[in-house]
């Protein structure tokens, strides 16, 4: 059922319009707005970006949920161009190969080198993103694959004796290697840590200083760390229904000293013996992986509904505080989950991508696994429901050149010219983020109302049309099955980027109205001529999150936040009319410029007459 009609958006779009034709005759004056426009800290010249915030997961164990399925949630951080996958079920011959590793160009170098491919890999959904230097794209943090096996990729930093020990060239694949190959060949999420395992026991690790995954399906979670230093050092800990993990970063405290696996544990044979060489760890001593092998959170510790330190340069980066900040949201919904990984605190420019699964939300199909995506940082983009069984995804959601490296010094192989002539979705979400955090105060609030008001006009249409996949599924016709699934996610995905342009044409006539686009307040080299608008945009630093583009408000919306806001979610009445409002405006100004053509033509037909007179 369409439910985007919002009586109420035209006359607020009138409005609006309205003011920025009032304000138009001062924006055309360079002196007029020049007074009202905030500054901007002015940036340095040097920048090195921090690296304390970078991935984020969830993982909120089934009898915390109020429909007792387990949620997995998160985002990767990465600045480059995202773009939606469904990668289909695949066999290869046998002595099949894959690449794997990174090249000498990685901050700790590595050396290609080849693996065996397995006979037969699962379809999964996945985000893939163009750049981590060193590291092949398309790159990978995980998805959701067939077999209802989710995946989150995520930084875990090792202690710094670790980091600097590891010889180069590294050899071994990389942490999205391991998430790609984990949703290509796990039938669950035990599986995925056992493969993972085996495959840095057999062939090392190629790290960037430490690393961790999360994987979950419909009965547990694990998550899983990856340590520098060369030595294959991993270690595995369960996420039992009961639990709330967060990693950000990755990370595991009390580890049994048994030296063997156990039904809630896993590591690399030398994971104790290291410690003991070293001199980190004592037998008989209690094991504490973190301590041990890791570093501090670097995020203080806040108290549940409280407002970190201003001062802090990693705010909410402490995950014992979230997970009893999320605890407290039982029972979750997935809307909760939804807008855990949407909160300002943390969606942010650097979040490239929004994933929550709902594990066994296909019913034993594994088709008809949901991975509710978002293109780009869901702070300022909607959730689509993507099921495995998708044939394929919209154009607009696929791979463009957009922050994608070297792309402008390229010409465009031609068989791309139809993808690229299309909208990249990403950008278009991106853009919406600029002008809505330049000014969140007064922009962010409408925002996130209509997204969830969109998103909640899905999470009500969903369940129809799972209800006819399903029938099409049981009575052998897989093919119309799939069609119906197809079908569904190409219009909610496309109604989705039109909400979205709808979105930004409002906040870009809002800012006009505001005062108008502002000057960049950035430093400008001596004797350089050219406008600081023509300058570098690069953020410069080093920075911390408070420095990057964000909309948070003090603690997430103005009102707080994840836990702030729990209760309601989504009214469609918020959802503005995008369907026709770009209609209605064309309409507005085609009937505004026939009558100013009216009256130009009025006025020299009047002239006309009177110099006949």
């Amino acid at each position: 059922m369409q439910r985007t009609r919002h009586p109420r958006s035209l006359p607020r779009r009138t409005a609006a319009f309205s003011a920025a034709l009032v304000a138009a005759s001062t924006l055309l004056s360079p002196m007029a707005s020049a007074g009202e426009r905030p500054s901007s800290r002015p940036r340095s010249s040097a920048q090195k970006p921090a690296g304390n915030d970078k991935s984020f997961a969830v993982y909120i164990g089934k009898n915390l949920t109020k429909n007792k399925r387990p949620f997995m949630g998160g985002f990767g951080h990465e600045p480059s161009s995202h773009w939606i996958d469904i990668v289909p079920r695949q066999s290869h011959p046998e002595g099949a190969t894959i690449e794997v590793g990174a090249t000498g160009e990685a901050d700790m170098a590595g050396k290609l080198t080849k693996i065996p491919q397995a006979r037969e890999t699962a379809r999964y959904i996945t985000s893939n993103y163009s750049e981590f230097v060193g590291f092949p794209a398309p790159l990978t943090n995980g998805g959701l694959n067939e077999y209802g096996v989710a995946a989150r990729d995520v930084w875990s930093d090792s202690r710094p004796e670790l980091v600097e020990s590891t010889r180069t060239p590294q050899t071994g694949p990389t942490y999205s290697d391991l998430s790609r190959i984990a949703m290509e060949r796990a039938h669950s999420a035990r599986e995925a840590v056992q493969i993972v395992g085996d495959l840095i026991n057999k062939y090392g690790y190629t790290d960037y200083g430490g690393n961790s995954h999360m994987f979950a399906d419909k009965n547990e979670g694990w998550v899983l760390i990856q340590l520098s230093g060369g030595k294959g050092l991993w270690a595995a800990e369960r996420l039992g229904p009961d639990d709330v993990r967060v990693s950000y970063p990755g990370y595991i405290n009390d580890f049994p000293t048994t030296g063997k696996d156990d039904a809630d544990h896993m590591g690399s044979p030398n994971l104790l013996s290291v410690a003991e060489e070293r001199g980190w760890w004592k037998k008989g001593q209690p094991f504490d992986l973190q301590k041990v092998y890791g570093t501090p959170f670097p995020g203080k510790p806040v108290a549940v509904g409280a407002k970190v330190d201003p001062a802090d340069p990693a705010p909410y980066r402490n995950p014992p505080s979230l997970e009893a900040e999320f605890r407290r949201l039982a029972p979750v919904r997935l809307e909760d989950v939804m807008r855990i990984v949407r909160d300002p605190r943390w969606s942010d420019d650097r979040s490239g991508y929004g994933h929550v699964a709902e594990l066994g939300s296909g019913g034993g199909n594994g088709e008809m696994g949901t991975l509710w995506t978002a293109v780009t940082a869901s702070v300022t983009a909607p959730y689509i429901p993507f099921h495995v069984g998708d044939q394929e995804v919209p154009p607009e959601y696929r791979q463009h050149r957009y922050l994608t490296h070297n792309g402008s010094s390229k010409y465009l192989e031609p068989q791309f010219a139809e993808q690229e002539a299309t909208e990249y979705a990403t950008q278009t979400f991106k853009r919406l983020m600029y002008a809505t955090c330049s000014r969140r105060d007064g922009y962010l609030a409408t925002v996130t109302r209509a997204l969830e008001g969109y998103e909640a006009t899905l999470i009500d249409d969903l369940p129809g049309v799972e209800r006819q996949a399903r029938e099409a599924y049981d009575s052998g016709d897989p093919a119309r099955a799939r069609e119906v699934l197809t079908r569904a996610s190409t219009k909610w995905a496309s109604n989705g980027l039109k909400l979205g342009d709808h979105l930004l044409a409002e906040r870009l006539e809002d800012l006009k109205a505001d005062g108008g686009i502002r000057t960049p307040e950035v430093d400008k080299p001596a004797g350089t001529t050219a406008n600081t608008q023509s300058l570098d945009m690069s953020l410069r630093g080093p920075v911390s999150s408070h420095d990057r583009m964000n909309c948070d408000q003090g603690g997430g919306w103005a009102e707080g936040g994840t836990l702030a806001r729990k209760g309601h979610y989504g009214d469609p009445d918020d959802v503005p009319d995008y369907e026709n409002a770009a209609a209605g405006t064309s309409g507005w100004w085609f009937a505004l410029t026939g009558l100013a053509g009216l009256i130009a033509g009025g006025a020299v037909v009047l002239l006309a007459r009177r110099r006949k007179a």
